[in-house]
């Protein structure tokens, strides 16, 4: 009998519509328009139809597939639990339950010996649901009960709910579309924040629990704006923080006095951003009123203006002044300089400070979960490419540090084997891009390597040097991976933002180029080894890097790109675009539209050989919305030459972080991981 050879599969084809949009003289074609249409049913069988093919392209890989899932597994203590922290008189921690997809929210009190008490547990609420989000989760000061927010789309659209803890009973406060929450200093009344249609959250309210009224306390109006409250540590402010991307204002009500109208800080002045936290009636401000890397000053409650402000840290052209941690009788500055976090401990009664020591060239630190007020152990997280994250009580008197907790990877994961670099590549403008960069050191040899280079730059957020235990698995089979720190990132401070934003966010794509170009000149890899990857606006540079460079890689993995800039960009009634306008620009202007359009990647695709793809979406993403990788994937599929895989996958269940639950996510990492792994011609 003839042996039947496989059909090889075939993509869907998404039909095309006539439209167009002109602007600025300009006319910009858009046949796929229609794939906006969430409710349509044609637009759902097209998005299956794509699923359905990107499972058919990856079936080869299903045994693959399973053993880096199982790998992925057998790293992590499926049961396990998290360091407890103190508050008031509870020891509050998560644990998890192998088999579980989600941590259960438990404390103890006074003792950890004493009986746990659940206080949220994130698998019962899931039950039922193929997606589970934790917005807040905050207890009462007197820790009798818990407000928490959930979503269950993966659009991140939460609803308010409180709950006794004595009792168990949920009480009858259920509020939508909510986001940042703090109590009053008496636990008698709830701030939270809602959102508006375009998920802008704007509006303040009060709620006196017990009582059916919820009070507008604030709206914000100008829809660049966001707002947020919190209560501070010291528990006596409650603050109301209006920003943009560059402008910020604050206002505040007494913690004991929640009733009070809110009084002003100082008022908002384009391109002044600052930041406030309050040490019993002495408020502690981070202000960039004289320097974009911030100083750190302080003023009483009573005359808190501008003019009362008395310096404490002034202004450094090489340091970054991220925030402060306020404490009884200690701050701790975060800073960032060289591109990485310094944490600054400062006695409050005669200014002595010192910098805590890390072990590392190349790492991260993070505060950890520091609840209490008066005292002088200041709990961080450590981590790095080969250091597991680490959780450190640190006395900010002795200087002594105690390691409570290095969270376990099991299967014989010995640091010894891997090692770490720091790169300096250079940009056209001569600027110096760092790229950090860890591998299997006796999987190094001299012949060029596959590569996984990561990227991101933009918001001003810097690329994290942090540990992966799922990473093992490319470091394992001989791939290096690697983190370019390009401008539009925060790794170098604002300036670093600044140079890769607005009228300037060509250099974020440059800077990745640079940093491509670079490994592969030092022999770390070539371009048909070299796979890169970014998500939301790294998958921005990724369809920018690709449209200007597609020779120089031979893969690319896209996670819910922002790739139809100006279309989005152009729509006010979506979340994020207002609020953007300063860092994308207003397409709405000629200048702004100019250079935008110069760099979109949808509207710059064009007929030739792409690297191979994996696009990757959710359907309830709020952040970058499903149709922007479906018509960027849908358009480029009618210009590719080559014969390269195109591939789009999206989550039906599942928002812009994906899957929620752990083993969930484990399974959408095996999958990407066996795309990389499989086109630099690693099957095993």
């Amino acid at each position: 009998m003839q042996k039947r050879t496989p059909r090889t599969p075939v993509p869907p084809v998404a039909p095309r519509e006539s439209l167009s949009l002109t602007l600025h003289g300009d006319t910009r074609p858009d046949e796929y328009a229609w794939l906006r249409r969430k409710d349509d049913p044609e637009v759902i069988a097209y998005l299956e139809a794509e699923n359905r093919y990107t499972d058919a392209m990856m079936r080869p890989s299903v045994p693959l597939q399973g053993k880096l899932y199982r790998e992925m597994v057998s790293r992590i203590k499926e049961t396990d639990m998290g360091v407890p922290y103190r508050e008031g008189d509870w020891y509050y921690y998560s644990r998890t339950t192998k088999g579980r997809q989600y941590p259960t929210y438990c404390r103890r009190f006074r003792s950890l010996r004493a009986r746990e008490q659940i206080v949220l547990d994130l698998n019962r609420l899931a039950r039922g649901h193929p997606f589970l989000g934790l917005g807040a989760l905050d207890v009462s000061p007197d820790g009798r009960r818990v407000a928490f927010s959930t979503d269950y789309t993966g659009f991140r659209e939460y609803t308010l709910r409180v709950m006794d803890l004595d009792t168990g009973k949920v009480l009858p406060v259920e509020v939508p579309k909510t986001r940042s929450i703090a109590w009053s200093a008496d636990s008698a009344a709830l701030f939270y924040v809602t959102e508006d249609d375009a998920k802008r959250a704007c509006r303040v309210w009060r709620h006196r629990l017990g009582r059916d009224d919820h009070d507008l306390v604030y709206e914000e109006t100008d829809t660049r704006f966001s707002v947020g409250v919190d209560l501070a540590r010291s528990r006596a402010h409650v603050f109301i923080t209006s920003h943009s991307a560059t402008t910020s204002e604050v206002r505040f009500v007494p913690a004991a006095d929640p009733d009070a109208e809110p009084r002003l800080v100082q008022a908002r002045r384009k391109g002044h951003e600052y930041y406030v936290d309050s040490h019993g009636e002495q408020f502690y401000i981070v202000t960039n009123d004289r320097g974009r890397n911030f100083r750190l000053v302080t003023a009483s409650a009573d005359r808190c203006g501008q003019r009362a402000w008395r310096e404490l840290i002034p202004h450094r052209d090489d340091t970054m002044l991220e925030g402060v941690d306020l404490f009884a009788r200690h701050y701790v500055l975060h800073e960032r300089r060289d591109g990485f976090p310094r944490m600054t401990v400062v006695r409050q009664s005669d200014g002595d400070r010192h910098e805590i020591e890390f072990p590392e060239p190349a790492y991260s630190a993070f505060a950890g979960a520091n609840a209490e007020f008066d005292t002088d152990v200041f709990r961080f997280a450590y981590e790095s490419f080969v250091t597991p994250d680490s959780v450190y009580d640190y006395d900010m008197n002795s200087r002594k540090r105690v390691l409570l907790k290095r969270f376990e990877v099991r299967g014989g994961y010995d640091p010894k084997h891997y090692r770490t670099e720091l790169l300096h590549a250079r940009a056209p403008d001569g600027t110096t891009i760092p790229v950090s960069l860890v591998y299997r050191h006796d999987r190094r040899r001299r012949a060029a390597r596959p590569m996984l280079l990561s990227g991101y730059g933009a918001y001003g957020y810097p690329e994290m040097v942090t540990f992966s235990s799922t990473r093992l698995s490319l470091l394992d089979r001989g791939v290096i991976f690697a983190l370019a720190h390009v401008r539009g990132g925060g790794e170098m401070g604002k300036r670093w933002h600044d140079e890769g934003r607005m009228m300037q966010k060509k250099n974020t794509f440059h800077d990745f180029i640079a940093c491509a170009e670079h490994v592969i000149a030092e022999g770390y890899t070539a371009p048909d080894r070299l796979v890169i990857e970014g998500g939301s606006a790294g998958g921005l540079l990724m369809g920018a890097v690709v449209n200007m460079r597609p020779e120089l890689f031979r893969a690319v993995v896209s996670e819910v790109p922002f790739v139809d800039v100006i279309n989005t960009m152009l729509d006010d009634t979506l979340p994020l675009t207002t609020g953007e306008y300063e860092e994308w620009g207003n397409p709405n202007e000629r200048r702004a539209y100019t250079y935008m359009r110069s760099y979109s990647p949808y509207d710059n695709l064009h007929a030739h050989a792409y690297p191979a793809m994996l696009v990757e979406t959710a359907l309830n993403d709020s952040q970058v919305m499903y149709w922007e990788p479906a018509k960027y994937v849908a358009r480029m599929r009618t210009l590719k030459t080559d014969g390269n895989p195109l591939l789009l996958r999206i989550n039906m269940d599942a928002g812009h972080g994906g899957a929620s639950g752990r083993y969930d996510y484990l399974r959408e990492i095996a999958f990407r991981f066996a795309f990389i792994l499989g086109v630099v011609g690693i099957t095993d």
